[in-house]
């Protein structure tokens, strides 16, 4: 179901994703207070984060290694959670741990990435709900005080689903000679940086 990319083009994606991710500045939420429209808040704020970035990118990688239905269900069910979790964060209902919950996300994706981990269909979409209404909740707390949370919904559902679609197209390559070793390194340096997401709070306290 996946494009037929070349290994070359797969690679570029990657590569784009791994720069975007390593060097986006930690400043999505000083873009999001600043924006009055709301679209373009919740369209930056997925972007600018490396950690919803990864995750993100991790699911549609994931689901390409998982292969049908579950490489549709997986960029269904995981926006379609983090509305509940940004509805959650909107109205200010309180979630624990929602920091941490993003960070092990991105650990535990990246991991089941590596390590090729064919979880069972209720396993895979329940994981991945759970992670979506934490990555909402973030979102949903942060909606800038004068945006409209309708627009600003719109746009961080458009990158998250860009985001998914990114990570298909790379792991297209699951299917191709060599480049399942590929994803399966993907996926490993995805989940080093969510170790490093968990880890540097407790070491910078």
């Amino acid at each position: 179901m996946t494009a037929d990319l070349t290994p070359a083009t797969s690679r570029s994606v990657l590569a784009a994703l791994l720069l975007l991710a390593a060097s986006a500045p930690l400043q999505a939420h000083e873009l999001a207070a600043g924006s009055a429209g709301g679209f373009l808040a919740g369209l930056s704020h997925p972007v600018l984060g490396p950690d919803h970035l990864l995750a993100m990118v991790a699911v549609g990688l994931w689901g390409a290694v998982l292969g049908r239905p579950l490489v549709f269900a997986l960029p269904v069910v995981f926006p379609g959670l983090m509305l509940l979790g940004a509805a959650l964060g909107m109205a200010g209902v309180p979630l624990p741990q929602v920091e941490r919950g993003i960070a092990l996300s991105v650990l535990a994706l990246g991991l089941a990435i590596a390590a090729a981990w064919r979880a069972p269909m209720a396993a895979a979409l329940a994981l991945v709900a759970i992670f979506g209404v934490f990555h909402g909740h973030a979102h949903g707390m942060e909606l800038p005080g004068s945006a409209d949370p309708v627009a600003y919904a719109c746009g961080f559902l458009l990158a998250t689903g860009g985001l998914h679609l990114a990570g298909i197209l790379v792991g297209s390559l699951w299917h191709r000679r060599s480049g399942a070793w590929l994803v399966r390194g993907a996926g490993a340096a995805i989940g080093v940086a969510g170790a490093a997401f968990l880890l540097l709070p407790v070491l910078a306290a």
